[in-house]
């Protein structure tokens, strides 16, 4: 009879200990859940005129279908509109006066050799992550395109075509008669639908990093692109002069434009004719609907593998682009079209929506870690913006800040919220890590985008607007405060 109580008692034992270790396996395997994928999509110089921001010219359905089930942040803003700064500040999470990439041939690590990316944090993380075309600015990083940042070896795509004999010899535009696979960007669609089906087959999440060239200059594409947009058709903006009242420097005489490709006037004087600056605007949207049938392919590889329930994508350009407007073509002011750029993010059913709230790239990094599920390593100049796509809260922040330099002495700061805009230029080498001194105040700009949408006053010295200004300049004094101890 102990005998047989003994066994009874042994087995009531044995069973409580399986459920016991049963219940916990379960437990353990919600609290390890696998973070999110990320498909980090970079578009080169696209401004945001898509349909999902309101535009009814240009075709854009696979970028407006990625929007119709994520989070179109409406006022976004790059934090310099010139592509290595740009780019520097969104992959760091860092402003341009931390990373002191302002130009286009500082390396990121020659001043930061510390530096964190958001690829390489991921990677940190257990991520496989892989570069696909034109991620970093080549010129800010080493030739393997960051190489600490990848598990995967960057490999650059090269031109392997005789018809982009155009390009390099810098003619602005070219008409192409190939198929979008033999294009750099087809290719660039290809490599990153390969890297997918690696992926999809591997048990560890991903980071995958795609980046478009176009429609960055110049404008080389297939014909059908440009069918849809016949010359007769476009127009040109209604504003072209320069800000009344602006300082002379505040815009620029399309640099890139002029100074880089053959077939338009050096002569910053002579103006760039009518016709030529339609064939631009054909070119810039021909472009932008070739690179949304790119960005189209790679989402449609994503679905078909079944991986897009758990992968967090965001989609973005570099900067805007003036696109005619002040007379300007190209980016590098701290004017609207120049600042203002696309990001939409897609990240699941209870995030879908629209904001005006003001955001700006430095909060992507923070963003992309909150909704994959990694833990920010808590030094990032952004915030997360997963409150604001999850309609939590109204605005995460009260003003984007974008800058950009002029005359090697000038270092302008804009500051944008939901209706105004506020510029202020400072002169000698002052930076957002020193204390803000009143005397190198060089000029001031202010902008109301109710009123004035196309920018055609500077309002700073108005009487009607004295007190917004006033409002408007103490924001910007306190964050470049907020800025000196970092």
């Amino acid at each position: 009879m102990k005998n047989y109580k003994t066994k009874i008692l042994y087995i009531f034992t044995f069973t409580l200990f399986f459920v016991a270790c049963k219940g916990v396996s379960k437990s353990t395997k919600k609290e390890t859940k696998q973070p999110k994928n990320v498909l980090f999509i970079a578009v080169d110089d696209l401004k945001p005129i898509l349909g999902a921001y309101g535009n009814t010219v240009v075709k854009t359905p696979n970028i407006d279908k990625l929007a119709a089930n994520g989070f179109v942040l409406e006022n976004n803003h790059c934090q310099q509109a010139v592509c290595g700064p740009s780019r520097a500040s969104i992959l760091t999470g860092k402003r341009p006066d931390y990373t002191k990439i302002w130009d286009l041939k500082t390396h990121i690590r020659s001043i930061n050799p510390d530096i964190v990316t958001m690829p390489q944090f991921f990677k940190q993380n257990g991520y496989e992550t892989a570069p696909v075309g034109k991620i970093f600015d080549f010129r800010s990083v080493d030739k393997e395109n960051d190489s600490i940042s990848w598990t995967h070896k960057y490999a650059r795509i090269k031109r392997k075509n005789k018809e982009y004999v155009k390009e390099t010899t810098k003619v602005s535009y070219e008409v192409l008669n190939i198929p979008d696979s033999k294009t750099v960007d087809g290719m660039v669609a290809a490599r990153s639908n390969l890297l997918l089906r690696k992926f999809a087959k591997q048990q560890k999440p991903f980071f995958l990093a795609t980046g478009f060239h176009k429609p960055h200059l110049p404008f080389v594409v297939p014909k059908k692109y440009w069918d849809m947009y016949p010359i007769e058709t476009i127009s040109l903006p209604e504003y072209q002069k320069d800000p009344e009242g602006a300082p002379y420097y505040a815009t620029q005489p399309s640099w890139e434009l002029r100074g880089g490709y053959v077939d338009f006037p050096k002569d910053y004087s002579v103006p760039i004719p009518k016709e030529d600056q339609r064939k631009l605007i054909q070119g810039y949207y021909a472009s932008v609907s070739f690179i949304d049938a790119q960005i189209g392919l790679v989402i449609d590889q994503l679905d078909k593998l079944g991986l897009r329930e758990n992968t967090v994508i965001v989609l973005w350009g570099d900067h805007g682009w003036h696109l005619g407007d002040h007379n300007m073509y190209c980016k590098h002011t701290n004017y609207e079209q120049s600042t203002r750029s696309p990001l939409i993010f897609s990240a699941g059913k209870d995030k879908i929506g629209k904001s005006n709230a003001p955001t700006e790239f430095v909060d992507v990094y923070p963003t992309l870690l909150e909704l994959a599920g990694v833990k920010s390593p808590g030094n990032l100049d952004g915030v997360s913006l997963v409150p604001l796509l999850e309609g939590k809260v109204d605005k995460v922040k009260d003003f984007a800040v974008s800058q950009f330099p002029r005359e090697k002495d000038k270092m302008g700061y804009t500051f944008r919220n939901e209706t105004h805009r506020y510029t202020i230029w400072m002169k000698g080498n002052f930076r957002t890590n020193q204390p803000f001194d009143a005397d190198l105040v060089d000029a001031e700009e202010l902008y109301d985008y109710e009123k004035d949408p196309q920018e055609t006053k500077n309002l700073a010295k108005e009487e009607a607007y004295k007190t917004i200004k006033a409002e408007l300049k103490a924001q910007a004094i306190a964050f470049f405060k907020t800025q000196e101890v970092k």
